[in-house]
């Protein structure tokens, strides 16, 4: 995809620059910055034949850290634990999956379907550093709950500090 420099007043200085021969309309630019903006998402997100192959897929994750570990869950329904792939280093995880399409067929009539399918991969910096060895992963109802404790150099401990 080549990229193109985008200069969304353009137009308007060539309108300025000629204000005594035409007289600026701006929902016509406005329309010109609306077709632009389509033809820009229309190329970020490729088009094969009805099913879009590009952001099909990105599940939703929160994070929650507390003083022994950080909990992640994220939000992956429809999948079985066989489909998801976790790798952890000590500054990041990294989650990729699938969520396959079901080939369904309906005789009488159009099938329409909503649901995103296709593969995810989503890299999630952490906080702190872990022990990427110790990770423990729970998939229940859709939600794949992640425990990864804190390096020791990480645990957060509450420290006396003297006073002189």
């Amino acid at each position: 995809m080549a990229l193109i420099r985008w200069e969304p007043f353009r137009d308007i200085e060539r309108l300025q620059s000629f204000r005594d021969r035409e007289r600026w309309e701006p929902f016509r630019e406005i329309d010109t910055l609306q077709r632009q903006m389509n033809r820009l998402f229309d190329r970020l997100i490729p088009d094969d034949g009805g099913e879009r192959t590009g952001l099909t897929f990105i599940p939703a994750a929160e994070i929650e850290e507390t003083d022994d570990a950080i909990k992640l869950r994220l939000e992956v329904p429809g999948l079985e634990s066989k489909d998801i792939n976790i790798e952890a280093t000590p500054e990041s995880i990294s989650i990729t999956g699938e969520r396959r399409t079901e080939t369904r067929t309906e005789e009488n009539g159009v099938t329409r379907s909503e649901f995103r399918y296709g593969k995810f991969h989503r890299v999630i910096p952490l906080p702190s550093q872990v022990k990427n060895d110790k990770v423990q992963a729970e998939y229940k109802n859709g939600v794949l709950h992640l425990t990864l404790p804190k390096a020791e150099s990480e645990k957060r401990r509450a420290v006396k500090v003297n006073i002189s």
